[in-house]
């Protein structure tokens, strides 16, 4: 949302100090979009596989969303604590069933926020059903998950690297564009100086026009998407704390408690809040 509201500030407040003192029209140069824009989704495509492309697209989106809210934490906690507490009572046996099938889990299905996201109960799935499988080393395993996370870091950081080298490259290829106009320009030096000046003004937009994108667009949703990934991975992050908790042996709601404690102010609940939740925890 604030990503939204960003874009419209930029541009209000550009247009808003431009347009008392010049015309619009003068700005709606549109082959010089075309020669920016179209040159800069031309130099992405070449430096990134078609998937980054992807990412590129759907993290942009993720961003505009905004990262996890405190409430999906909570969710995730208690939803953590029903798990260990189900493999504490009746063994990590139990989880079998669950993790094999966690869309049709009656366990999972009780937490919604948790489910919606594939990837993260994929993650979390993947290492309970090691468990299941007897695995009791929690220093292996913790090396494992944190092999695979910075796997994750690396990959994710790839898209807004990318979108980064796009906005880096826009001033220069508004300068082409520029350049372009003006050599268009020096073909018509015999026309009137009212329509050389209109020419000109024509050329110089595509300036303007590359270096508002990479400074008020393209550098900010980079620096956003990576900002809103990094606070996403606490998710994860989150989910190893309490698995290496279970794995040692703790209660259940120690276990959560040390995945609490990991994360930032802005999204860690209050123990209480958390207390209070797990006392109303769905059991199976």
């Amino acid at each position: 949302m604030f990503l939204i509201i960003g874009y419209v500030v930029v541009i209000g407040a550009v247009l808003g100090g431009y347009l008392p003192h010049g015309k619009f029209s003068v700005l709606v140069q549109p082959f010089e979009v075309v020669i920016i824009f179209g040159a800069a989704f031309g130099t992405f495509l070449i430096a990134n596989p078609i998937s980054v492309l992807k990412r590129s697209i759907s993290f942009t989106i993720r961003a505009m969303k905004g990262a996890k809210k405190k409430s999906a934490y909570l969710e995730l906690l208690v939803c953590l604590y029903a798990v260990f507490r189900l493999a504490k009572s009746k063994g990590d046996l139990a989880l079998e069933s669950h993790v094999e099938n966690p869309e049709s889990s009656a366990l999972f299905n009780n937490f919604p926020g948790v489910t919606a996201d594939h990837h993260a109960l994929e993650f979390l799935c993947d290492y309970l059903r090691l468990l299941t499988l007897g695995t009791t080393n929690a220093y292996e395993l913790e090396a494992v998950i944190d092999q695979e996370l910075e796997a994750h870091h690396e990959e994710d950081g790839a898209v807004s690297d990318a979108i980064q080298t796009v906005g880096d490259a826009l001033p220069g290829l508004g300068i082409v564009a520029a350049v372009l106009g003006i050599i268009n320009t020096m073909g018509s030096v015999t026309e009137p100086p009212e329509i050389l000046g209109e020419m000109i003004g024509a050329a110089l937009v595509g300036t303007f026009l590359g270096i508002l994108a990479s400074y008020g667009f393209v550098g900010p949703t980079s620096a956003i998407i990576k900002r809103t990934v990094e606070l996403d991975s606490k998710f994860y992050v989150c989910m190893k704390a309490a698995l290496i908790g279970h794995m040692q042996g703790y209660a259940p709601q120690v276990s959560v408690e040390f995945a609490r404690k990991i994360l930032p102010p802005e999204i860690r609940p209050s123990f209480k809040e958390l207390d209070e939740a797990i006392q109303n925890a769905p059991t199976v």
